[in-house]
């Protein structure tokens, strides 16, 4: 199972490090970076990730009111690292309940304790695969492996299968947004898919085509960010071959 992040951190540098150290534990997504605590706190209360990197050094004291000021939105706080050069955060950081406090440059053994430590306490439960769709006293399971993509129908939803039936659920697409295992991703106001069966995206003409058809989905604007998560975690284990 995946653990999505969020980053905040004014240094570009500091910020690319960081992500190529995630990346080699193969579980972790980014869902969005900021550079500044306002800016920050948009993207928690926005995508609610389960961890928060910060980089302390430049705006320590409005990152830890950001961090109280969450309180007041939400009811479970993200797990929050913090970053710097020095440990003259480090007491502030214990007192705002940061998981944990990390020195830069990056030391990857303390990368490895801290992620071994947030498995070990905090294990990902794993998602059912079925999924059940109720009207009245009538029952339909689907196997969430064979769903290609959700298609709003007015208040109504339609699961577009791979073997090319359409089941009707009498429920908004909202509905089930949140319900659905993590593979599937919402790319515009009528178009939620499976990422499992993505073999393109195309930003020029913004759509994603699946693979075992000729159906292309249109993405929107407003489902950017979703897709460019999308396109990490499938450039992440692909083979590139060489300019």
């Amino acid at each position: 199972m995946e653990y999505s992040y969020t980053i905040i951190d004014s240094e570009a540098t500091s910020k690319l490090q960081l992500q190529h150290y995630l990346e080699d534990y193969g579980e972790f997504i980014c869902l969005g970076e900021a550079r500044a605590s306002d800016e920050g706190l948009n993207q928690i209360l926005k995508h609610s990730p389960d961890i928060v990197f910060i980089n302390l050094n430049e705006q320590a004291t409005n990152y830890f009111g950001m961090v109280k000021e969450l309180y007041q939105y939400i009811n479970t706080i993200p797990l929050i690292i913090g970053v710097s050069k020095g440990k003259k955060y480090a007491y502030d950081a214990i007192k705002n309940n940061f998981f944990d406090y990390w020195l830069t440059p990056y030391n990857e053994f303390d990368i490895r304790k801290t992620i071994l430590k947030l498995k070990k306490l905090f294990p990902k439960e794993e998602v059912s695969k079925t999924i059940c769709l109720k009207s009245y006293k009538d029952f339909q399971y689907l196997d969430a492996k064979e769903v290609l993509y959700l298609q709003a129908d007015n208040n109504a939803t339609d699961f577009i299968m791979k073997d090319g039936s359409r089941i009707s659920a009498f429920k908004t697409l909202k509905h089930f947004e949140n319900q659905l295992p993590d593979n599937f991703i919402r790319v515009h106001q009528s178009y939620i898919l499976n990422t499992d069966f993505v073999s393109r995206i195309n930003y020029g003409k913004s759509i994603c085509a699946l693979k075992e058809s000729k159906i292309q989905l249109p993405f929107s604007k407003s489902y950017r960010e979703n897709v460019d998560g999308l396109k990490q975690i499938l450039s992440k284990n692909a083979i590139s071959p060489l300019n």
